[in-house]
């Protein structure tokens, strides 16, 4: 689930673990002004002087509470509130013949089935929602999925992996469960008070998502969904959830981008207990070239911020973001002792404030997440110190 915070200071960044907000010069520029180039790993990624000079919002406020605004024929967007820092989500109501297809539909929570209870008399007009459509399994994606298929007798369609890793982490198993989420921490460094404090609180997951569907449509990476009147192309995307689904309509120009392309933020990139190994940042950066490939002036729909275009310009940041990212913890392992440094050792050079507890949550998979990209890269050594915890140090050239 995304999360985060606004920036306390110039130059600063902050976070839910979920990512990071760019600096105002970054947001502006679109990145700071003496990075020409970049590195990803060993590719170079150019900065081209054809990319436009700042995001284009078409729209400068979001729909009231309870309401609705149509974006693009056919396309509606809703807004539903979040119990987080980050205190919303967007909803993409289609319009069909004889109804809706909704694309997500918010946390399971009163709140949110209070304001869509305004929303069947008056957006839907007393139609009823045909199908829904899951990005992934966050809980603000997927809450009430199960609450609105079983008013509507409708299907819910998802991707084969957000689907079986949603009962997985809700059902606790399979490596989802959260004993294993906080060894994971523990490992890596987490104080004991912290590890603590996270196995106290219980599955927070199961309070967004009350109950799940037992059945569902699958999506796959380059189906052509028809919905609204027009064909949405399936373009999965990794890294932030295992199969993420987004929707590009050509007919319309439209992405529906979900939590892959947001417009202020970078998405959380997480390692989680199930593949404590995994590269989940390397996923999340290849997954951008499907991005990069649509036309420029597509509008973007994101779950998060305002719509926008400027596509290859947002895709651009993000490279520049985590690839700054990565450089500055290469260079603070540099500066620890020769012994390294652990993930949580590592977390403030990623996140400068104080983190509550569900930010230190989402931090340390994010500080997992860019050590093993480094790791993997051939840039890190990972060793086991006294206690079984690993360190990260500069591998010796």
């Amino acid at each position: 689930m995304l999360r985060c915070t606004n920036l306390d200071a110039p130059g600063g960044r902050a976070g839910h673990g979920a990512g990071h907000w760019f600096t105002a010069p970054q947001q502006a520029a679109g990145f700071p002004a003496p990075l020409r180039e970049i590195r990803v790993g060993q590719t170079p990624f150019a900065m081209t002087a054809s990319l436009p000079a700042i995001l284009d919002y078409p729209y400068a406020q979001p729909p009231e509470s309870g309401e609705a605004l149509e974006v693009a024929p056919g396309i509606r967007w809703l807004r539903m509130p979040l119990p987080f820092a980050l205190d919303h989500i967007n909803l993409w109501l289609l319009a069909e013949p004889g109804g809706f297809t909704l694309v997500d539909c918010g946390i399971g929570n009163a709140a949110t089935r209070a304001l869509w209870e305004r929303q069947f008399a008056t957006t839907l007009g007393g139609r009823p929602i045909l199908r829904i459509i899951a990005t992934h399994c966050h809980p603000d994606h997927v809450g009430n999925a199960a609450w609105l298929a079983a008013r509507f007798n409708c299907t819910v369609a998802m991707t084969h992996a957000e689907y079986l890793t949603a009962h997985a982490i809700a059902e606790q198993h399979s490596g989802y469960e959260l004993a294993a989420t906080v060894e994971l921490f523990r490992r890596h460094g987490m104080p004991s008070d912290h590890v603590a404090t996270l196995a106290a609180r219980g599955n927070q997951y199961k309070r967004g998502v009350p109950e799940l569907p037992t059945a569902f449509s699958r999506l796959l990476d380059g189906d052509d969904v028809p919905a609204g009147d027009t064909t949405w192309r399936v373009v999965e995307g990794h890294g932030h959830s295992p199969e993420h689904a987004s929707l590009y309509s050509h007919q319309r120009g439209v992405l529906i981008s979900g939590d892959m392309l947001l417009p202020r933020i970078s998405t959380n990139v997480s390692v989680w207990s199930a593949e404590p190994d995994g590269n989940p940042l390397r996923r999340f950066l290849d997954s951008l070239t499907a991005f990069e490939a649509l036309p420029p002036d597509t509008l973007v729909l994101p779950s998060h911020g305002l719509p926008f275009r400027g596509i290859a310009l947002r895709t651009a940041q993000l490279r520049a973001h985590h690839a700054a990212r990565l450089d500055e913890l290469a260079s603070a392992i540099g500066a620890a002792a020769p012994s390294g440094a652990s993930a949580s050792d590592l977390v403030p050079v990623l996140f400068r404030r104080e983190l509550d507890v569900q930010q230190r949550f989402f931090a340390m998979g994010e500080a997992i997440a860019h050590l093993n990209h480094l790791w993997h890269a051939g840039r890190l050594d990972r060793r086991v110190a006294a206690g079984g915890t690993f360190q990260f140090a500069l591998r010796a050239a």
